[in-house]
């Protein structure tokens, strides 16, 4: 393969690898490093440590001094969650790509970690470190391990034929450790006869063999060291969470290069949020340590229960895969343990209902869990069959799931708790990403007695998280001591048909018939609103509605024009008839039905569908072509720009570590003729910024600011050095002030209308309150309280339950439920809209409204939040979706016209009506969307 220039080769892997900001500049430190020190068999150590030394030895988030070992090694500690093992990828990646290496070895501390790297370094791995990389597209690494290196693999070759190719050894520490039991040494120190020698002797003869150590602090002691050591490699390349030796007197790590600690990847939405939970209106000093130790273990079940509806109501929501959570309860010993076990499945702790779902994880011999023990953990995120793991001390790494949300610690220190061993075992993010629903980004420690205490030490300065937010349980507090339940919201015509179905059944005891054949119950006893009576109640009949409802209605959205065609009574026979052909799959339960029975019951179901549904038309929209932009000509505002000259030797330290060129005197370095092109070059480095097209405003603001310094320092090689030296700090302020002044072609777009009318899907809440349902015209006494309540009573929404984020939004209730012009409102569901703002994202607006002569989506938001950049962004991508349903589908079939409405809560007043809303409150005029896009060729 031919070598690719480094820059590229980062910039490139950081794109198709999607690295995360820690994991692209750890790689863009490695580029760096690379450079400076060139390694090979040959690297002067001494000479190699002096340069990193330089570079690295003083920055707030490197700590370098030495390598600590007789090669070049460096590490980079980033926090459990952020992702080590795809930045292992990125190495290895890079120095294959560059052509600095084609033979690796990684090492894993344990068995764990071994067969956790052994799977991510496999191409049908969804995890695959290499996804992407086109150079691994067609030639994939070969994989050698403790299980096969015998076989001559990676010796001959990456293939039967020889080919050349990148290699990557896996192997466990224990496999090359030069101590062994009996004193015999490793099998792979063992000659070979297909190699003449050890495997371990060819490795350690490579002239290219770069050393990767995952959890790098476990292999400082003398033993690991020395195996390390006669590897030889010409690069070491250390990851690890917690850079200090083990044992009793650790000692912080000499060669880190770059460290991104948990605090920052909290900050930055990478791992979840710790909290710290205690009981609502308790005092821990009042009870003994056998009923504290009870009270806390009830009260991380009620959190637990919690979690796992709010994970169910999101998972249903946003039809993505469930997460089954787990509590981990963290004792001092083995003894303590096996009680704590037998509480917990005896029938005085919730009337054992955690009966064998309780699992023990310990090794009574050191304390921590053995290989196999830690196996059964990883299974536990993929079974979902276990409540509460109970667990000896601290977990050692190689163990951190997605699905442990609480933790209770007993009998332990506020110290112990706030360790990223105890933390980051349960940090990693259920999606991978950020939810913005709280809990589900949460995990939370349950620790009464400790709770102020952890509290303050998590505010100092060195504290593993700066703030920990505090969760209190119980009446009155955040979380509910009430067991709380998934809530099934079927929109009105599904309910109808469900309630006639279960006559004898308590009011809205019934499932909830979601489209598609399942069935979602609703808890025991729950009562809600009714809905309206069903005309029919025959079982029968009912079958027939159900399948109208839920098979033959979605597929007829697609081929009608309107939801008035619903009433068409051709329509409802072709309705009918489908429906009626679908029973010829039915199992046979029900007695069959004739086609005038069907169409009757057909026409009912159309009837009141067209009633209680707002027609929400699916689109399909996409650009004719590719959008031009550029940049207007605009005076760069630069009264503030200060920056100084810098001495010719400081210069040579930036370039060196940053720019990669040399600059001493006259004779060093690029010397470009225009002082502008300092600026330019730097510009040009934003994805936005196409030289060949706008190298003229380019220039522009370049000469201001070259004019601006010029006023400041008329010495030519003053002015050069207050370019060259501070030219990324400059560039990236004038591309801010750039994209203020963007400018953009009129966007022309296709739109295909894929059906006239949205099936309204069913909802789920999550109740966890002790009334779980009230009428909407009554606020909650403590109105932060109020996501947790269902609220129903309504006569003109399409559901017969509606959740609030806010106040507002409940208050805009009330005014459309008054309002006599309102037809039909609701609040969408995820997933109810297709709606994506400019950065590709969903949105999902607080209202859909239907008024006598309009249709309106409307967002309420604090008057603070109204000119915010977000909100705006979600506001142009619905008034463009509202202007493209009202010019491409409405108007053509004699529909209203469609609107977005963003009101501020100030306006969402007792007296207000949805008329004096929109002649009042934001939204865009159709002759500014007409002028922004056209879709009138469509």
């Amino acid at each position: 393969m031919q070598p690719v220039d480094p820059k590229r080769a980062v910039t490139q892997i950081s794109q198709r690898l999607s690295l995360r900001k820690p994991q692209a500049e750890a790689l863009r430190r490695l580029d760096d490093i690379v450079e400076l020190i060139a390694p090979s068999k040959d690297t002067d150590v001494a000479a190699a440590r002096a340069a990193v030394r330089q570079a690295y030895g003083k920055l707030s988030d490197a700590t370098f001094d030495d390598f600590e070992r007789d090669f070049p090694s460096i590490c980079f500690a980033l926090a459990t969650g952020v992702g080590k093992t795809r930045l292992m990828g990125a190495f290895i990646s890079y120095l294959y790509m560059i052509g600095k290496s084609r033979n690796f070895f990684v090492l894993a501390p344990n068995l764990t970690i071994y067969e956790k790297l052994l799977a991510d370094f496999q191409p049908t791995s969804p995890k695959y470190v290499f996804r992407g990389i086109e150079a691994f597209a067609h030639n994939a690494p070969l994989i050698v391990n403790a299980e096969n290196y015998e076989e001559g693999r990676g010796v001959r070759g990456t293939d039967l034929f020889g080919r050349e190719g990148a290699i990557i050894n896996i192997f466990n520490i224990s496999k090359i450790n030069s101590e062994v039991r009996g004193g015999n040494s490793p099998r792979i120190k063992r000659l070979q006869e297909y190699i003449g020698d050890s495997y371990f002797a060819y490795l350690s003869g490579l002239d290219d063999l770069v050393l990767l150590m995952d959890e790098a602090h476990r292999y400082r002691g003398s033993a690991g060291a020395k195996a390390i050591a006669e590897l030889k490699p010409i690069l070491g390349l250390e990851v690890t969470a917690t850079p200090k030796t083990v044992g009793s007197k650790s000692q912080d790590f000499r060669n880190v290069v770059y460290r991104y600690d948990l605090p920052d990847a909290m900050e930055d939405g990478y791992v979840k949020e710790p909290a710290v939970g205690t009981r609502a209106n308790f005092n821990p000093k009042s009870v003994d340590e056998e009923t504290l130790q009870r009270i806390k273990l009830e009260d991380g079940v009620n959190y637990h229960e919690h979690v796992r509806v709010k994970l169910e109501t999101y998972a249903r929501q946003q039809d993505v895969k469930v997460v089954r959570p787990f509590m981990l309860v963290v004792t001092q010993d083995t003894t303590h343990a096996r009680q704590v076990r037998e509480f917990i499945e005896s029938d005085g702790f919730f009337d054992g209902r955690y009966k064998g779902r309780v699992a023990e994880i310990h090794s009574k011999l050191t304390g921590e869990e053995s290989d196999e023990n830690a196996q059964r953990l990883l299974n536990i995120e993929k079974a979902g069959d276990t409540d509460i793991v109970i667990h000896v001390n601290k977990l050692k790494e190689g163990w951190d799931v997605s699905n442990l949300f609480t933790i209770v610690p007993l009998r332990a220190s506020a110290s112990d708790i706030l360790t990223e061993q105890t933390l980051g075992r349960g940090l990693r993010l259920p999606y991978g990403k950020r939810t913005g629903v709280e809990v589900v980004d949460t995990l939370t420690v349950i620790a009464h007695e400790r709770f102020d205490e952890l509290i303050s030490k998590a505010k100092e300065e060195n504290g593993v998280t700066r703030k920990l937010k505090g969760v209190t349980i119980g009446d009155g507090g955040d979380v509910p001591s009430s067991k709380p339940v998934v809530v099934p919201a079927p929109s009105v015509i599904e309910q109808m048909i469900a309630q006639a179905a279960m006559p004898d059944a308590l009011p809205t005891s019934f499932p909830a018939y979601v489209p598609g054949g399942t069935q979602v119950a609703p808890p025991q006893g729950f009562a809600a609103p009714p809905a309206p009576a069903f005309k029919y109640s025959k079982p029968e009949e009912l079958n027939i509605a159900k399948t109208v409802l839920a098979v033959v209605l979605p597929q007829i959205g697609k081929e009608v024009s309107s939801i008035k065609d619903l009433q068409n009574p051709k329509v409802i026979e072709r309705i009918a008839s489908a429906a009626v052909a679908a029973q010829k799959f039915d199992d046979g339960l029900f007695p069959t039905v004739t086609l005038e029975q069907a169409t009757a019951v057909a026409e009912e179901v159309c009837k009141q569908f067209v009633q209680r549904t707002i027609a929400i038309p699916t689109l399909t929209i996409t650009p004719k072509q590719q959008v031009s932009f550029g940049f207007k000509p605009f005076e760069l505002d630069v009264k503030s720009w200060n920056y100084q000259p810098l001495s010719k030797e400081l210069m040579i330290q930036i370039l060196r570590t940053e720019a990669r060129s040399t600059i001493s005197g006259e004779a060093g370095g690029e010397r470009p003729e225009r002082l502008a092109d300092y600026l330019v070059t730097k510009l040009i480095d934003f994805p936005e910024v196409d030289y060949e097209a706008h190298s003229n405003i380019l220039y522009g603001l370049a000469g201001q600011v070259v004019s601006h310094f010029r006023a400041k320092y008329p010495d030519e090689e003053q002015l050069r050095t207050v370019l060259q030296g501070h030219a990324k700090q400059m560039a990236e302020a004038i591309f801010v002030q750039m994209k203020q002044n963007m400018w953009r072609e009129q966007a022309n777009y296709r739109v295909t209308v894929t059906a006239a009318f949205e099936h309204l899907k069913p909802q789920t809440f999550d109740g966890s309150s002790q009334d779980t349902v009230r009428d909407f015209r009554h606020p909650p006494e403590r109105l932060q309280d109020i996501k947790r309540f269902i609220f129903g009573g309504f006569a003109k929404c399409c559901y017969q339950m509606a959740k609030f984020d806010s106040d507002t939004e409940r208050k805009m209730a009330v005014i459309l439920e008054q309002d006599s012009t309102v037809q039909l409102w609701m609040k969408p569901g995820p997933n109810q809209f297709k709606i994506f703002d400019a950065d590709g994202l969903p949105y999902q607006p607080d209202f859909v409204v239907e008024t006598d002569t309009d249709k309106l989506i409307i967002e309420t938001k604090r008057a603070s939040e109204m000119e915010d950049a977000t909100v705006k962004r979600k506001a142009d991508a619905a008034s463009l979706w509202a202007f493209i349903a009202t010019e491409v589908h409405g108007k053509k079939i004699g529909d209203k016209p469609w609107s977005y409405l963003l009101v501020p809560e100030n306006a969402v007043l007792g007296n207000a009506t949805v008329k004096g809303l929109l002649s009042n409150c934001q939204r865009l005029a159709d002759a500014d969307l007409r002028a922004r896009y056209d879709v009138s060729t469509v």
